[in-house]
């Protein structure tokens, strides 16, 4: 069997890499590409793009748009969608911080 070549592995794991193109992201979650622009308008997602101007999107924005979509499917609006998620991000950020300053004690 092969080995993986250097860094291959790594960007496996790795959350942020923009790895899906839009047609495969939309593929995944279920949703239109329609979707994905919508997403990516409002500012939550900003993936990153190919030489050729490809929309590739990481894990970690496939799990965002996974998360909108089901707050779109409780009746949410698009736009308090976004901001529940972003309000999410950014408790999740406060939260792990405060770990890591409580573990400085």
């Amino acid at each position: 069997m092969a080995q993986p070549r250097s860094g291959t592995a790594s960007k496996l794991d790795d959350d942020y890499y923009p790895a899906y193109t839009m047609g495969r992201a939309s593929d995944l979650l279920g949703v239109q590409p329609s979707f994905l622009r919508s997403l990516d308008a409002t500012g939550l997602l900003t993936p990153e793009r190919s030489a050729g101007g490809q929309r590739r999107y990481s894990r970690s924005e496939l799990n965002l748009a996974a998360r909108v979509r089901a707050l779109l499917d409780e009746n949410m609006s698009l736009a308090a969608a976004c901001r529940i998620v972003t309000l999410e991000q950014r408790l999740d950020k406060a939260n792990r911080r405060i770990a890591e300053l409580e573990a400085g004690r």
